[in-house]
Protein backbone atom coordinates (compact mmCIF):
# COMPACT_ATOMS: atom_id res chain seq x y z
CA UNK A 1 0.00 0.00 0.00
CA UNK A 2 1.17 3.48 -0.84
CA UNK A 3 1.39 6.17 1.83
CA UNK A 4 -1.04 8.97 1.00
CA UNK A 5 -0.02 11.41 3.72
CA UNK A 6 2.58 11.57 6.46
CA UNK A 7 3.46 13.80 9.40
CA UNK A 8 5.97 13.93 12.24
CA UNK A 9 5.92 16.29 15.21
CA UNK A 10 7.98 16.57 18.37
CA UNK A 11 6.83 18.24 21.56
CA UNK A 12 7.72 18.40 25.24
CA UNK A 13 6.20 15.93 27.66
CA UNK A 14 4.03 18.54 29.33
CA UNK A 15 0.49 17.66 30.33
CA UNK A 16 -0.99 20.48 28.23
CA UNK A 17 0.53 18.91 25.11
CA UNK A 18 -1.84 15.95 25.45
CA UNK A 19 -4.59 18.24 24.14
CA UNK A 20 -2.25 19.46 21.40
CA UNK A 21 -1.55 15.87 20.27
CA UNK A 22 -5.29 15.06 20.21
CA UNK A 23 -6.00 18.12 18.08
CA UNK A 24 -3.15 17.42 15.66
CA UNK A 25 -4.12 13.78 15.10
CA UNK A 26 -7.78 14.75 14.62
CA UNK A 27 -6.90 17.30 11.95
CA UNK A 28 -4.49 14.89 10.27
CA UNK A 29 -7.00 12.05 9.90
CA UNK A 30 -9.99 14.18 8.80
CA UNK A 31 -9.32 13.57 5.06
CA UNK A 32 -10.09 9.88 5.74
CA UNK A 33 -13.64 11.01 6.62
CA UNK A 34 -13.88 9.11 9.93
CA UNK A 35 -17.16 8.90 11.79
CA UNK A 36 -17.38 10.97 14.97
CA UNK A 37 -17.00 7.75 16.94
CA UNK A 38 -13.88 6.71 15.01
CA UNK A 39 -12.39 10.18 15.41
CA UNK A 40 -13.01 10.15 19.17
CA UNK A 41 -11.49 6.67 19.46
CA UNK A 42 -8.31 7.77 17.66
CA UNK A 43 -8.04 10.94 19.73
CA UNK A 44 -8.54 8.99 22.96
CA UNK A 45 -5.92 6.35 22.06
CA UNK A 46 -3.40 9.10 21.22
CA UNK A 47 -4.29 10.89 24.44
CA UNK A 48 -3.61 7.75 26.48
CA UNK A 49 -0.26 7.12 24.76
CA UNK A 50 0.88 10.71 25.24
CA UNK A 51 -0.31 10.77 28.86
CA UNK A 52 1.67 7.58 29.55
CA UNK A 53 4.80 9.22 28.12
CA UNK A 54 4.25 12.37 30.19
CA UNK A 55 3.46 10.60 33.48
CA UNK A 56 5.52 7.41 33.27
CA UNK A 57 8.16 8.02 30.62
CA UNK A 58 9.50 11.20 32.17
CA UNK A 59 8.51 11.11 35.86
CA UNK A 60 11.26 13.53 36.93
CA UNK A 61 10.83 16.30 34.37
CA UNK A 62 10.05 17.11 30.77
CA UNK A 63 11.49 15.19 27.85
CA UNK A 64 10.66 14.89 24.18
CA UNK A 65 7.73 13.00 22.66
CA UNK A 66 7.53 12.26 18.95
CA UNK A 67 4.26 11.55 17.16
CA UNK A 68 4.41 10.12 13.65
CA UNK A 69 1.31 9.32 11.60
CA UNK A 70 0.64 8.17 8.08
CA UNK A 71 -2.45 7.38 6.09
CA UNK A 72 -2.78 4.68 3.47
CA UNK A 73 -6.11 4.28 1.68
CA UNK A 74 -8.57 4.13 4.59
CA UNK A 75 -6.06 3.31 7.34
CA UNK A 76 -4.15 5.40 9.84
CA UNK A 77 -0.87 4.33 11.41
CA UNK A 78 0.31 6.21 14.52
CA UNK A 79 3.52 5.97 16.54
CA UNK A 80 4.08 7.78 19.85
CA UNK A 81 7.68 7.59 21.06
CA UNK A 82 9.49 8.82 24.15
CA UNK A 83 13.12 8.45 25.19
CA UNK A 84 12.24 8.18 28.86
CA UNK A 85 12.76 5.50 31.48
CA UNK A 86 11.10 2.68 29.53
CA UNK A 87 9.00 -0.11 30.95
CA UNK A 88 10.68 -2.69 33.16
CA UNK A 89 7.98 -5.37 32.91
CA UNK A 90 5.85 -4.86 29.80
CA UNK A 91 3.58 -7.86 30.47
CA UNK A 92 2.72 -6.49 33.91
CA UNK A 93 2.25 -2.96 32.55
CA UNK A 94 -0.25 -4.26 29.98
CA UNK A 95 -2.50 -5.72 32.69
CA UNK A 96 -5.72 -3.76 33.26
CA UNK A 97 -5.62 -1.63 36.43
CA UNK A 98 -1.83 -1.93 36.87
CA UNK A 99 -0.18 1.41 37.59
CA UNK A 100 3.18 2.49 38.87
CA UNK A 101 1.63 5.73 40.18
CA UNK A 102 -1.28 4.74 42.48
CA UNK A 103 -0.50 7.77 44.66
CA UNK A 104 -1.72 9.96 41.79
CA UNK A 105 -5.04 8.12 41.40
CA UNK A 106 -4.04 6.57 38.07
CA UNK A 107 -6.47 3.92 36.82
CA UNK A 108 -3.96 1.72 35.01
CA UNK A 109 -6.25 1.44 32.00
CA UNK A 110 -4.23 3.35 29.37
CA UNK A 111 -3.04 0.35 27.36
CA UNK A 112 -6.46 -1.31 27.67
CA UNK A 113 -8.15 1.81 26.28
CA UNK A 114 -5.70 1.92 23.37
CA UNK A 115 -6.33 -1.75 22.60
CA UNK A 116 -10.09 -1.24 22.78
CA UNK A 117 -10.19 1.72 20.39
CA UNK A 118 -7.53 0.73 17.87
CA UNK A 119 -7.35 -2.43 15.74
CA UNK A 120 -3.73 -3.16 16.43
CA UNK A 121 -1.55 -1.90 19.28
CA UNK A 122 2.08 -2.84 19.78
CA UNK A 123 4.34 -1.59 22.57
CA UNK A 124 8.12 -1.63 22.21
CA UNK A 125 10.04 -0.60 25.31
CA UNK A 126 13.49 -0.92 26.78
CA UNK A 127 14.40 0.20 30.29
CA UNK A 128 16.39 3.46 30.29
CA UNK A 129 15.87 3.90 26.53
CA UNK A 130 12.18 4.69 26.13
CA UNK A 131 8.89 3.40 24.79
CA UNK A 132 7.17 3.37 21.41
CA UNK A 133 3.42 2.81 21.06
CA UNK A 134 2.40 1.69 17.56
CA UNK A 135 -1.31 1.82 16.70
CA UNK A 136 -3.35 1.17 13.56
CA UNK A 137 -6.98 1.71 12.68
CA UNK A 138 -9.05 1.18 9.56
CA UNK A 139 -11.62 3.89 8.91
CA UNK A 140 -15.00 2.67 7.66
CA UNK A 141 -15.53 3.69 4.05
CA UNK A 142 -18.83 5.51 3.62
Amino acid sequence: MKTENYMRINFLSLSQNETFARTVIAAFCLPLNPSLSELNEIKTAVSEAVTNAVVHGYPDGAGEIEMVAETTENKIHIEITDNGIGIENLDKAMEPFFTTRPDEERSGMGFTVMQTFMEDVKIVSEPNKGTKVIMNKTITVK
